[in-house]
């Protein structure tokens, strides 16, 4: 078939497409917590591009880093070779809200690919091949992301994939002696983003870190979604005391910008640069405007008035409870789900949201629930305009 015949969506721009049904918006220009598009139309976003932009859409002082990198030089060299200034402030923040033990951090290109850094990293420290995932688990869609995810649907047309894996059941410790001296380590997110926002118990996750250190599997906390102030602390295993092994972030490190990175010790991290020399390789890693984007949206972490934004969070679940075929609202922090009585009404959300000046979203694998994700600058006027609307829109559903 040419010429994109019978095809719509993003492929008739040459474009590939991820779904058959975009939502085929054009977006001009984006601001604060708003998008505004090519037909005029303004949409309150509600979901900071899918986690990312928690800083909200063009935040000055990151601007002003970008622009300020650029004109200093873009890339220079593939990561790990030269010294570069917007790199090692970005390494300086991230570290300094880091527990001890966690000092050496790798920059790649994304969340994805920091799963499967760190996945490298386990299996270089332990001399182990096997892993653990966990049941509703989400970590990308790159091959080895793929694997430790628990999605049967999103795997099975790219099968075969990483052997040796196996699933524990969330938030039961029954399953946990299932970890033992083969596995190389346990990934799992601190909080499950597409499975619908699901919270672990504090004493599930506290017995997982005691099992690994018990067996030496090293536990790898998903933070791509969970982390940088989505949960309501600077990163989401604050909240349950436990700490990672290595901790894998993404979406929002870069205030916007493409990145991600695997946080662990630098005894571990040494451990890639030989036998074999180039244990991870990255030629975009670390680019510098990413880097310098990223310094600027980790020291803004240190600003946050986090009783601030349990407040407004905790408002906008009592608003989000009351709403009319909402059946329960899983939150932490700035972190939603939203469950309604049918996958169609929530479709219905989506739509008329969108037409009402909303921008809600999807979850993969909890088609009868929709996410919220709230930039950190959301203003109690916006949270206000923003709960008035979608009541309205749920109303008409």
């Amino acid at each position: 078939m040419s010429n994109n015949e019978g095809f719509d969506g993003m492929l008739s721009d040459r474009l590939a497409d991820t779904t058959p049904y975009p939502l085929g918006l054009t977006v001009e220009r984006a601001e604060g917590i708003h998008l505004h598009l090519a037909d005029g139309r303004k949409l309150m976003d509600l979901i900071s591009g899918v986690g990312v932009t928690i800083w909200g859409h063009g935040h000055p002082e990151i601007l002003a880093a970008i622009h300020a990198q650029v004109d200093q030089h873009l890339h220079a060299m593939v990561y790990g070779e030269f010294r570069q200034s917007a790199q090692i402030q970005a390494a300086h923040n991230l570290l300094s809200l880091m527990p001890e033990g966690l000092d050496a951090v790798y920059f790649v290109n994304s969340g994805a690919e920091a799963i499967e850094g760190a996945m490298k990293l386990a299996r270089r420290v332990t001399g182990r091949r096997r892993f653990f995932g966990v049941q509703g688990g989400y970590h990308g869609n790159t091959t080895g992301a793929l694997s430790i995810s628990s999605n049967e649907a999103r795997k099975a047309a790219f099968r075969p994939l990483l052997p040796e894996i196996g699933f524990l059941r969330w938030n039961e410790p029954n399953d946990l002696s299932a970890i033992d001296e083969s596995v190389a380590g346990v990934v799992v997110e601190t909080v499950q983003g597409d499975a619908g926002v699901r919270i672990p118990d504090a004493d599930w996750i506290q017995a997982l870190e005691a099992r690994c250190r018990e067996v030496g599997a090293l536990l790898i906390l998903d933070e791509i979604q969970a982390g940088m102030g989505r949960t309501g602390r600077p990163f989401a295993f604050m909240h349950f005391g436990v700490t990672p092994d290595i901790c894998v972030l993404g979406k929002a490190l870069g205030g916007g910008m493409p990145i991600g990175a695997f946080v662990s010790s630098a005894e571990r991290m040494h451990l890639l640069s030989h036998q074999p020399k180039l244990g991870h390789i990255t030629t975009f890693g670390g680019h510098p405007v990413a880097c310098a984007a990223s310094a600027v949206s980790t020291r803004l972490l240190a600003e946050v008035d986090w009783a601030g934004i349990e407040r407004l969070g905790a408002l906008m679940e009592l608003k989000l409870r009351a709403m009319k075929h909402v059946r329960a609202v899983r939150r932490l922090g700035y972190f939603v789900a939203v469950e309604l009585d049918s996958a169609e009404r929530v479709q219905g959300a989506v739509d008329r949201g969108l037409a009402s000046g909303l921008l809600i979203f999807y979850f993969l694998s909890v088609p009868h629930a929709f996410r919220l994700a709230p930039p950190l600058t959301l203003t109690e006027p916006e949270l206000h305009d923003a709960m008035e609307k979608l009541a309205s829109v749920l109303e008409s559903c």
